[in-house]
């Protein structure tokens, strides 16, 4: 049984890729998940918290300068339209159920466009757009809240466009000394900042998500029987049963005569031969298969090779500390690291201890844990508390790949079988 034999979806309604692959999904494509489908929208409230606090902190800035101004009607619509925007954006959101759909989002694009036009109309006659920014450094905290809502590409092609408006009204009414081009160097990183810091918390955070959520939904897998199919698998089952039906209860209704035409006889032959391969593969699939082929982490890192499908002998104890050594195994500790790949063999079966005794016979299943792409002491921690738990282990390193030997004691399924 090898890992490379991959379903075409995971558990989380990706496709799943041999190890190595590279992914082809991104976001905004059909395949992709909506961000508040992920919990991401709870983070709009604490953006949009952000946003106001800022934008609070810009009146006082803006108040403190108002007499250096020649006129204030410009600033003056600048902040009230940034605030109009602002609380209109977040009521229609929360109305609307955490969405912005292309006019909303088009419209508060343009109100933004106008808040900084209007502040950059009013800062021009006093010379120094680093010094006197307020409304138009606001404009790119407001742009915060649509970090949860829009594509990331969108979110960072606003900013860039917020960033090259900063720095033409810079070179067109700011002259640059070594006095006033700090000030111009901050401003823009002020604008722009919140932007790119926003796309990457919610980046992260729902890459933590998935990660979890494909993490619980394979730590079901520890329970499984020693061979079944797993959950991609009965939804085909499930297909092919009602498949199944439809074409006996034709049959039985007359509605297809007997014998059945080349249609459907061709039809009820495939059926057979399907449900006779999933009959097969569900006596040499075990728990430990089915948690890396349906996992859209695991099913590009980790091979399996258990031909004598021993896994399903672990108890559940070791099941779940085995997942978990696994699972830390093929984390990768640093973003931009390579990944680390890991083949795990599991047998041939060894004969158990003699000095050891137990009421029942135990059987030592030997397990392997071959690891590219990794050093001994980036190993987590964890690791080791969990492998305890599956039984005795020696570790080495060889040929650039770190390897993980374990005696794993189970009990002898012939004599757990075997009455008393």
């Amino acid at each position: 049984m090898n890992a490379h034999q991959l379903p075409e979806e995971s558990t989380l309604g990706g496709s799943v890729r041999p190890a190595g692959a590279r992914s082809s999904n991104r976001r905004g494509s059909p395949t992709s998940t909506h961000a508040s489908a992920l919990g991401s929208g709870f983070l709009g409230i604490g953006v949009a918290i952000i946003a106001a606090l800022q934008s609070m902190l810009g009146i006082a800035l803006f108040m403190s300068r108002a007499g250096d101004y020649p006129t204030l009607l410009p600033i003056v619509g600048a902040w009230l339209l940034l605030m109009v925007t602002f609380l209109g954006l977040t009521i229609t959101i929360s109305a609307t159920g955490e969405r912005l759909p292309d006019w909303l989002y088009f419209f508060f694009l343009a109100a933004l466009g106008a808040v900084v036009w209007l502040d950059f109309v009013a800062i021009a006659p006093l010379q120094n757009v680093g010094t006197y920014a307020t409304a138009s450094i606001s404009a790119g905290f407001v742009l915060l809240i649509i970090v949860t809502l829009r594509a990331q590409w969108e979110v960072l092609l606003a900013t860039g466009a917020l960033a090259a408006a900063f720095i033409v009204a810079i070179l067109l009414t700011t002259p640059l000394t070594p006095t006033t081009l700090p000030a111009q160097m901050v401003v823009v990183a002020l604008a722009v900042g919140p932007g790119l810091t926003g796309v990457l918390l919610v980046s992260g955070f729902e890459r933590m998500l998935k990660r979890e959520l494909d993490r619980v939904l394979v730590q079901s897998t520890v329970t499984a029987p020693r061979l079944a199919v797993g959950m991609l698998a009965s939804e085909e089952l499930a297909r092919l049963d009602q498949d199944a039906e439809e074409l006996l209860e034709s049959v039985a209704t007359g509605e297809a005569a007997l014998p059945l035409p080349p249609a459907l006889a061709s039809r009820a032959s495939g059926l057979a031969t399907e449900l006779r391969l999933h009959l097969i593969e569900g006596r040499r699939e075990t728990w430990l298969f089915h948690a890396v082929t349906e996992s859209e982490h695991l099913g590009r890192r980790v091979t399996v090779s258990d031909p004598a499908a021993l896994a399903g002998l672990l108890d559940s104890t070791q099941r779940d500390a085995l997942l978990a050594a696994i699972w830390l195994l093929a984390s990768d500790p640093a973003s931009g690291a390579p990944p680390r790949l890991i083949d795990v063999a599991l047998g041939p079966l060894a004969s158990p201890d003699p000095d050891r005794t137990s009421e029942l016979q135990e059987t030592i299943i030997p397990i392997a844990l071959s690891v590219a792409g990794v050093k001994r002491n980036r190993v987590d921690p964890g690791v080791w508390e969990a492998l305890d738990r599956v039984g005795r282990y020696s570790d080495s390193t060889a040929n650039g790949r770190f390897r993980i030997e374990l005696d794993c004691s189970v009990e002898n399924p012939v004599d757990v079988a075997r009455p008393s």
